[in-house]
């Protein structure tokens, strides 16, 4: 099931809006295709990021998967609990596993992403 208030990338990441700031993770689609998350690397805080850009890597038990930020600004958080604890990924990609947090530059930040409707047909196809 996709999200209904959430925005979504086309290299599956989805972008949660929390007051001025932005939650990003991965979609449950996206952690199906990886299998099981042993192994997070996440962007240091106060990185600069650019959207589209590699910001970290997933390592599942099939492949390394790169992490691509969905917008540009500025890394305010991080999810330090996936250390050692990857597989929340796999069982609450929505909640707890959330990666990163960033604090946008641009004033619309999502006008670039994909909304649920979108997204559904994305990985419908």
């Amino acid at each position: 099931m996709i999200p209904e208030d959430l925005y979504y990338s086309e290299e599956h990441e989805w972008v949660r809006v929390e007051g001025d700031v932005l939650v990003v993770g991965i979609t449950d689609f996206a952690q199906d295709q990886l299998g099981d998350i042993v192994f997070v690397d996440l962007p240091d805080v106060g990185d600069d990021v650019q959207s589209g850009s590699v910001v970290g890597e997933l390592e599942s038990t099939k492949s390394v998967s790169d992490i691509f930020c969905p917008v540009d600004g500025e890394v305010v958080a991080r999810n330090e609990s996936l250390e050692g604890a990857s597989e929340v990924i796999n069982t609450d990609p929505y909640g707890e596993g959330w990666l990163f947090k960033v604090r946008p530059a641009d004033d619309d930040p999502t006008e670039a992403l994909l909304g649920p409707e979108q997204y559904t047909a994305l990985v419908s196809s």
